[in-house]
């Protein structure tokens, strides 16, 4: 409620919820849920972002950086749609992407975090570096983390599960 009471004094145009398609378990389409953080409806056709994005307010930033604005996925772990960790779900045009043994990763519910999650953390900085961020995303970042997210499936453990809550939480 409190971070609601803020953003609508620090954003006080448009909605709080920021709903947009990805793609879960089995390749089922689902809707998201997030905090908005763009000025107005900017975000629906979103796939790559950067730090540097000037459609991302101020109080945006800082709820991006804290990953508050991922909270309300809570609401899709409590209907099913996803875990608290899992490969995180794609937008459509990447999912789509995926060939062979590396559709394997559908066979999971998608995840708050997961080992990729970590890895990119400050995926948005990243991008922001490069001349090209989404050309950066699609032949360096994407492909590296099928690659994660394969191994993830190919070793899950409880046991790995809890450490990379940990280190999602608590960093490393």
């Amino acid at each position: 409620m409190v971070i609601f009471i803020i953003h609508k004094i620090r954003m006080p145009k448009g909605r709080f919820l920021f709903k947009q398609v990805r793609i879960g378990k089995g390749g089922k389409p689902f809707k998201i849920y997030k905090i908005r953080t763009m000025a107005d409806d900017s975000e629906v056709n979103c796939t790559v972002t950067t730090s540097d994005d000037p459609r991302i307010t101020p109080y945006g930033h800082w709820l991006r950086e804290s990953k508050v604005d991922t909270f309300l996925e809570l609401i899709n772990i409590l209907i099913g749609e996803m875990s608290f960790v899992g490969p995180r779900p794609d937008v459509p045009g990447y999912a789509d992407k995926l060939e062979g043994d590396d559709r394997i990763i559908l066979k999971m519910r998608p995840g708050l975090t997961g080992p990729a999650s970590i890895k990119y953390r400050h995926e948005d900085k990243l991008l922001a570096q490069q001349d090209d961020p989404k050309r950066y995303n699609d032949e360096i970042i994407w492909p590296d983390k099928v690659k994660i997210n394969r191994e993830y499936y190919e070793n899950w453990s409880l046991w790995r599960d809890v450490t990379i809550l940990w280190k999602t939480v608590f960093g490393r």
